[in-house]
């Protein structure tokens, strides 16, 4: 289990989220701090930690502070920032301070639900050792980004993406729309859009299966494996 500490000087907020990760399989909530002091005191006490869900706004100091205070006292677990905090100045600090993903409130449980998901797999890429050649490390690298660097498409989110992309990325073997739709929640037809998308940008690979009659199922993989 991944064990989480959730901080947010909103104690409603801190539930909610914590209620979010306790969802997501793979996740356990260890401890919820509301104030920078609280979020230290918890960091010492709890035996284990793995990962960090850091609000900026707390009342006694920011969320930010609390992260430089962590590495300072050698504290290692992982950093995600949640916050309302949306000035360039503050992600920019966060990315300089080692905080793994940046999530502006408000959001919804399938927006946190995606980067949690891809931090598992991150974790467990990590976790394999050894050496890595050019193609891991950018998988390494890139394993918390969305699937279309640039911008995605008009009328496309990114959650949605990131959703679909991690359904794939998990897959032993080819899905089709209807077995993304189910995995992701989404409906088969934005599910198709979707996959569409990641076969365009060369992130998916078409296959296709035929049965005793009709047109054949189209069903993607992710383009990494095999």
């Amino acid at each position: 289990m991944i064990e989480v500490l959730v901080v947010d000087d909103d104690t409603r907020v801190a539930r909610v989220n914590a209620a979010y990760v306790e969802k997501v399989p793979g996740f356990h909530v260890a401890g919820e701090a509301h104030s920078a002091a609280q979020a230290l005191r918890s960091l010492e006490a709890l035996p284990r930690l793995d990962l960090v869900l850091m609000d900026h706004y707390l009342p006694d100091r920011t969320g930010l502070a609390v992260v430089q205070e962590m590495r300072r006292r050698g504290h290692q677990a992982d950093v995600i920032m949640v916050t309302a905090a949306r000035d360039v100045s503050t992600v920019r600090a966060a990315m300089r301070h080692g905080a793994l993903q940046y999530l502006v409130k408000p959001f919804a449980f399938a927006g946190l639900r995606a980067k949690l998901e891809a931090y598992a797999e991150l974790r467990r890429t990590l976790d394999g050792g050894g050496e890595a050649e050019q193609a891991e490390v950018d998988r390494i690298f890139g394993a918390l980004s969305a699937p279309s660097e640039p911008g995605l498409p008009k009328g496309h989110s990114p959650t949605t993406a990131e959703l679909v992309r991690q359904s794939l990325m998990r897959a032993e073997g080819p899905l089709s729309a209807q077995e993304v739709a189910e995995r992701t929640g989404v409906s088969r037809q934005t599910a198709q859009r979707y996959l569409k998308l990641l076969e365009r940008t060369g992130r998916a690979r078409l296959t296709l299966r035929y049965g005793e009659a009709g047109r054949p199922e189209h069903r993607y993989v992710w383009a990494t494996r095999g």
